[in-house]
């Protein structure tokens, strides 16, 4: 299904193939020799969604562009089943594998790759040929790459990264407060302006 949001529509190559219940809204360009698979969603949430020629996006998979940071990938690039991309570039040659997650800011170096369930955090730079063991995760710039249990380790770098602040523009909050209900309402309402898309 392709979808316009807010006046701009998705381009997709000649050659490249979109199945037919995989969803593309807003300003997503797939490249040349490019797949995207059944249940993939692409969206441009105020920031463009970008596929060099020859990526695959698996099945069930999300990419998303923000209006901060657009989300890129370069050539030959693979999303395996269920991964969540948002706001993030992804250079040439990269593997990420099912279930990945690259949030907002993060940059991926050619060759990388991603193992299962991996994670790259936000803001983080991964180098040209790095690898993300299976359920491991990368936080940082230089990316630290830590195993899953090393809680403190991964917050030591995580908290300056100000996910809420890059990511919603909200300060942390204090012991005993949530920042839930300021995102539910900035967010939603952001989100709210799917209201007027409509089908190509």
């Amino acid at each position: 299904m392709l979808l316009t949001h807010e006046g701009r529509s998705p381009s997709v190559h000649p050659t490249a193939h979109v199945a037919p219940n995989a969803t593309l809204c807003g300003e997503v360009h797939v490249g040349a020799g490019c797949r995207v698979l059944f249940g993939a969603v692409l969206t441009a949430e105020g920031g463009p969604v970008e596929l060099g020629e020859g990526c695959i996006v698996m099945e069930n998979a999300v990419l998303r562009g923000t209006r901060r940071d657009p989300l890129v990938l370069g050539r030959q690039v693979l999303v395996g089943p269920t991964s969540y991309l948002t706001g993030c570039r992804v250079e040439d040659e990269v593997f990420l594998a099912t279930g990945s997650r690259v949030f907002n800011a993060a940059r991926i170096g050619t060759r990388s790759e991603v193992r299962i369930n991996g994670i790259v955090h936000l803001r983080t730079v991964l180098p040209a040929d790095s690898t993300v063991p299976i359920g491991w995760i990368a936080v940082g710039d230089p990316a630290r790459i830590l195993p899953p249990e090393d809680h403190n380790g991964i917050w030591e770098v995580q908290k300056e990264l100000d996910f809420p602040g890059y990511v919603f523009g909200l300060d942390r909050p204090g012991e005993d407060q949530s920042l839930m209900p300021s995102i539910s309402e900035r967010f939603g309402r952001s989100l709210g302006r799917h209201r007027d898309d409509h089908q190509i």
